[in-house]
C-alpha cells in the first residue's frame, strides 16, 4: 500500500484537496464548521442532558465533549466512506486507480477536521479545570486506532453501498443507535455487569472510554484496552481489506 501511495501520491493530494472544497464549497465560515459543529452537539445536548445526568458526573461538559468528539469522527468517516467509491465511479470506471484511494482521502479529510476540533477539546478541558497531565499524549493512542478502524468500516460499508443502495438508510438507523449506544452523555457505571459486557463491545464506546480515563481520570489505561483496541481497528481493517480484494472486478458493472 505504500508503495502505491508514493505511486499515486499526486492522485491522493489532489482527491483530498478536491474533498475539502467540495465539503466547504460556497460556505461562509468554509472550515470553522468542522470546529463549531462538535460545540453546537455538545451545547444541545448538555442544555438537553444537564438537568438529568450532569448532577452525577464531574466536569460534565468535558465528559460529554469526550464522546461527541469520538462519535462525530466515526460518523462522519463511516459516512463518507460509505459514499466514497460510489461516488467517484466516474474516475475509477475510466482510469484504473487502486479504489481505495478514494476511501482514504475522505479519511484523511475527516482526520483533519478532527484534529482541528481537538484543539477547541483541549481548550475546554482548560475551561473546565481539567488538570492537564503528561498522559495526554497517550491519546495518540486510540486517535490511530480509530482512524485504522473508521478506513476498514470505509472499506466494508464502500463495497456494500455499491451492491445495496439500502445502505445508505441502514446506517443511519444504526449510526443513531449506535449513538445511543456509546455512553456519550451518561455513565455506564451504576449499570449491571452484563449491561457493561454489552457496552465492551462496542469499539466507539471503547474509544471513547479510553478518552475519558485518560482526560478525566488521569490514568493510562491497561494493557488488556491497549490490545482491545487494536484486535477492533486490525479486525475491520482485514475484513474491509478482504470485501475490496473479492469484489474488486465486480465493482464497475455496479456503478
Amino acid at each position: 500500500m505504500t508503495e502505491t501511495l508514493s505511486r499515486y501520491r499526486f492522485l491522493f493530494e489532489e482527491l483530498v484537496k478536491r474533498d475539502f472544497k467540495k465539503k466547504y464549497k460556497r460556505t461562509v465560515l468554509g472550515m470553522g464548521w468542522s470546529m463549531l459543529m462538535p460545540l453546537l452537539t455538545l451545547l444541545v445536548m448538555k442544555l438537553v442532558f444537564g438537568q438529568f445526568f450532569g448532577r452525577n458526573i464531574d466536569h460534565f461538559t468535558t465528559y460529554i465533549f469526550c464522546g461527541n468528539v469520538i462519535f462525530c469522527w466515526f460518523s462522519e468517516s463511516s459516512g463518507l466512506g460509505m459514499r466514497s467509491l460510489f461516488g467517484n465511479a466516474a474516475i475509477f470506471s475510466k482510469v484504473n486507480v487502486p479504489k481505495y484511494l478514494f476511501l482514504l482521502s475522505g479519511s484523511v479529510q475527516t482526520l483533519i477536521n478532527f484534529l482541528l476540533t481537538m484543539l477547541v477539546f483541549l481548550f475546554f478541558c482548560w475551561l473546565d479545570d481539567v488538570t492537564f497531565t503528561w498522559r495526554f499524549v497517550m491519546l495518540a493512542y486510540p486517535v490511530a486506532t480509530m482512524l485504522v478502524f473508521n478506513i476498514g468500516i470505509g472499506l466494508v460499508l464502500s463495497a456494500l453501498y455499491v451492491f445495496f443502495r439500502d445502505m445508505d438508510y441502514i446506517w443511519g438507523v444504526a449510526t443513531q443507535l449506535l449513538m445511543y449506544g456509546s455512553a456519550i452523555f451518561y455513565s455506564v457505571d451504576g449499570m449491571s455487569p452484563k449491561a457493561q459486557m454489552v457496552f465492551a463491545c462496542n469499539p466507539v464506546y471503547r474509544h471513547i472510554a479510553y478518552f475519558r480515563e485518560v482526560v478525566l481520570g488521569g490514568a493510562v489505561p491497561d494493557l488488556e484496552t491497549h490490545l482491545t483496541l487494536a484486535c477492533f481497528a486490525l479486525v475491520a481493517l482485514a475484513v474491509g481489506a478482504f470485501m475490496y480484494k473479492h469484489y474488486n472486478t465486480r465493482f464497475l458493472y455496479y456503478v
